[in-house]
């Protein structure tokens, strides 16, 4: 697998991207469905929430989440064991790299993830600045 790539503006391009990509398009939202598990692992139930709120959702299939759960379920089935498999471990957590959990897996799909304040927020503080300018002067 090799470590993962730079970030893009640590890169310097110098040649065309070796594989064109192909777009599929389709028609509506896709509905994130309840995880389904009796009594989740904290962990598990923590993980799931945060998979939703990931930038990486936006990408996210119907597929993508029904792998989601199964590795959620198989992951809660190894933390209530009283002996978890390395097996099944390993397993999981290549399911996960699938998934783009980690910044790892996304930086080697060429996704990256910037957190910016939303827009609202933006806006309300150039209306306080320029208020304040209209104070000032």
């Amino acid at each position: 697998m090799g470590p993962p790539p730079k970030r893009s503006e640590e890169r310097v391009r110098r040649n065309k991207p070796e594989v064109p990509i192909e777009k599929v398009e389709t028609v509506g939202e896709v509905r994130v469905p309840a995880l389904g598990i009796t009594k989740p692992h904290k962990i598990v139930r923590s993980l799931y929430t945060s998979m939703q709120k990931s930038g990486q959702a936006k990408y996210f299939e119907p597929s993508d989440w029904e792998f989601a759960r199964l590795t959620l379920e198989l992951l809660d089935r190894q933390l209530k064991a009283p002996r978890p498999n390395s097996q099944v471990l390993a397993t999981i957590m290549s399911n996960f790299t699938d998934l783009l959990v980690s910044e790892g897996a996304r930086r080697r799909m060429r996704i990256e993830i910037e957190r910016v304040e939303s827009a609202g927020a933006e806006d309300q503080d150039l209306a306080s600045l320029m208020l304040e300018r209209q104070a000032q002067g």
